[in-house]
C-alpha cells in the first residue's frame, strides 16, 4: 500500500488510511526525494574552466559527487569575480583559494579556513627568454607582475635574489610586451603562459617558484568556519569526492574535459593537453607529501613556512593565529593514493 501513497492526493490518503499512515508515507516520500537529490553544494573556482580545475570537473562528470550524496554546482571565477566576497555572502558554499589569501583574511578577522589542497605547491613562476639562466639572473631585467603579486610572491622573490621595485612594470595578461623585449621577464603559471608563448613562436624558459622554496599550496578548497562547523559531513564528502576526482582525472580525463569545454568554449584541446602533461610531469597533484600521505594532504610544517615568510616580509602581523588557516581533519585519513 505504501508504494501508492506518493501519487495519491493528501485528502484521499487521509480518508482511506488514517492520519498516522499518511504522515508516515509523506515522511518516507520526503526522505526519498532528499536522498535522490543530494545535498546541494556550490563551488566557485578561481578562473575560467581549465585543466588546472580538472579534478572537480572529473568528480562532477563521472558521478563521484552524486555517489557521495552531493548535488554540486561548479561556478567559474574570473578577473571580475570577488570569490571571498561571494563566500562570505553565502552565494557560494566553498571556493578555490590560496594560502596567503586565507592568512590575510584572518588578519582582518574574517573566519575562513582551508580544508584540502589539490596541488602540493603553487604553480606560479617566472617565464624568461633563453638568455636568462635562473631566477638569480634577473637583475637589470624588466619584471612584469600583476598588482596582486606585490603582496604575495614579490617580497619573497625580491629578498631572495636582491631585486628592486624599480624593475617592476604591470603584467596585464598580454604576452606582447614579453615578446617585444628580450630584456623582459614575466610572471605566469607553468601550465599556461609557456603554452601561449610557444603558440606565438617564442622560445622561453620557466622557473617555478616552488623549486626555490616558495611554500604555499595550490588550488585549495576554502570554506567559512561557520559552514564547516554546521556541515562537517558535507565538507568531508566534498573533499573526498574531489580528491578522488583528481586521482581519476590524471588517468582518464575525457569526461571532465568535455565539461570544461562546455563551461569555457574558448578552451582548446591542445591547451588542455599541455596543462595535463605539465601537471603530470611536475607531479603537482601526487608529488610531495601526497605521494605518501594521500592526495589533498596539508601539513603544519608547510603552513608555518608560509606564515614565516609573510611575517618576515612585513606582509602579515605576527600575532595572527596561523594554525586556524587550515585543518587536516578532512584529508589526513583519506589516504587517496595517486
Amino acid at each position: 500500500m505504501a508504494t501508492k501513497f506518493t501519487s495519491r492526493p493528501l485528502a484521499t490518503i487521509l480518508a482511506k488510511t488514517g492520519l498516522r499512515a499518511a504522515v508516515s508515507a509523506l515522511a518516507l516520500t520526503a526522505s526519498i526525494c532528499v536522498a535522490s537529490a543530494g545535498d546541494k553544494v556550490t563551488f566557485l573556482t578561481s578562473w575560467f574552466a581549465q585543466a588546472e580545475h580538472g579534478g572537480f570537473y572529473q568528480a562532477k562528470a563521472t558521478g563521484l559527487y552524486e555517489k557521495a550524496g552531493l548535488d554540486v554546482t561548479i561556478k567559474m571565477g574570473g578577473p571580475q569575480v570577488n570569490a571571498l566576497q561571494l563566500l562570505l555572502a553565502g552565494e557560494t558554499d566553498m571556493m578555490m583559494g590560496y594560502d596567503i589569501q586565507v592568512l590575510k583574511a584572518l588578519e582582518q578577522n574574517i573566519p575562513i579556513t582551508t580544508v584540502a589542497a589539490s596541488f602540493q605547491f603553487d604553480l606560479q613562476g617566472m617565464m624568461t627568454h633563453e638568455n636568462v639562466s635562473g631566477l638569480g639572473d634577473m637583475k637589470g631585467k624588466t619584471i612584469l607582475i600583476a598588482a596582486s603579486s606585490r603582496m604575495t610572491f614579490w617580497p619573497w622573490l625580491k629578498a631572495k635574489y636582491a631585486l628592486s621595485d624599480d624593475q617592476l612594470k604591470p603584467y596585464t595578461f598580454n604576452l606582447q610586451p614579453f615578446a617585444a623585449d628580450n630584456n623582459t621577464v614575466q610572471q605566469g603559471y607553468v601550465s599556461s603562459e609557456p603554452y601561449a608563448a610557444t603558440q606565438m613562436g617564442l622560445k622561453q624558459k620557466f622557473y617555478l617558484f616552488a623549486d626555490q622554496g616558495y611554500p604555499p599550496y595550490g588550488t585549495t578548497i576554502v570554506v567559512t568556519r561557520a559552514f564547516m562547523e554546521k556541515n562537517p559531513d558535507v565538507v568531508a564528502r566534498f573533499v573526498k569526492a574531489s580528491m578522488e576526482g583528481w586521482r581519476d582525472y590524471l588517468k582518464s580525463p575525457a569526461q571532465a574535459n568535455a565539461l570544461i569545454k562546455a563551461d569555457n568554449p574558448k578552451m582548446r584541446d591542445d591547451q588542455i593537453d599541455y596543462a595535463m602533461e605539465t601537471l603530470k610531469r611536475i607531479k603537482a597533484v601526487d608529488g610531495g607529501d601526497a605521494a605518501t600521505m594521500g592526495i589533498g594532504m596539508m601539513t603544519e610544517t608547510r603552513w608555518k613556512q608560509t606564515y614565516d615568510f609573510l611575517v618576515a616580509g612585513g606582509l602579515l602581523k605576527p600575532e595572527i593565529d596561523w594554525k586556524s588557516a587550515f585543518t587536516d581533519r578532512f584529508v589526513k585519513d583519506l589516504k587517496i593514493a595517486p
